[in-house]
């Protein structure tokens, strides 16, 4: 059985690219990990209105 997939939240979304930012000097490297994550979690925040 699987995991329901559940969305990327703003909060969640920020913790990766801080993580990210950090590990890159301060720099989140387009196509990142923590650059996909905040874009997930923006385009989530945008269909709910």
């Amino acid at each position: 059985m699987t995991k329901a997939k559940s969305q990327m939240t703003p909060e969640a979304a920020a913790r990766i690219q801080s993580s990210t930012s950090k590990a890159n000097g301060g720099q989140t490297p387009k196509g990142s990990f923590g650059a996909r994550a905040q874009s997930s979690a923006d385009k989530n925040s945008n269909n709910k209105k």
